[in-house]
């Protein structure tokens, strides 16, 4: 499975529900609105008032999928869900969706001794207190294991790492 199947799959049934209602309500409202009022559009094809109808129900469904998007990842990464859901579908132009995924959180990770979700990059579970990576024994920062000095205190490492 790809990645992008992966984030897809994190939109529970109500937000593909939800879409399906918004195209459906948006092509109800372009048949009985421009395109039975209009004089000129009565005259267009049936396939491009269909074209029509579909180019502007689609954008629609898909504004709504993205909402609802937002808000199962924002409650996957534990951060406020309601309030990004309602910045991403009431600020206009999309700017609130464009805001959310350039301030999201990381993804947490699970501690492997208890199962803590975790922010990336702790040396220490602060549940358990389990090393989660190496660490400098100065400073207690975050260390590869290729280096032999940390970046933050420049103590050594070659008998720790």
């Amino acid at each position: 499975m790809n990645r992008f199947r992966e984030e897809i799959g994190i939109i529970r049934w109500q937000g593909w529900a939800i879409a399906g209602c918004v195209y459906v309500l948006m092509a109800v409202i372009m048949k009985l609105g421009p395109l039975r009022s209009d004089p000129s559009m009565r005259l267009w094809e049936p396939w491009l008032q269909a074209l029509f109808i579909v180019g502007v129900g689609l954008p629609c469904a898909a504004y709504a999928l993205l909402v609802s998007y937002i808000y199962w990842d924002a409650k996957r990464r534990e951060m406020r869900y309601v309030l990004w859901t309602f910045l991403a579908a009431l600020i206009p132009n999309a700017i609130g969706i464009v805001l959310y995924f350039v301030l999201r959180e990381a993804l947490r990770v699970p501690c492997s001794h208890c199962g803590a979700a975790l922010r990336p990059g702790f040396a220490f579970c602060p549940v358990c207190g389990a090393s989660l990576s190496d660490s400098c024994p100065k400073c207690g920062c975050v260390v590869e294991s290729g280096w032999s000095h940390c970046a933050r205190c420049g103590a050594g490492l070659h008998a720790s790492v």
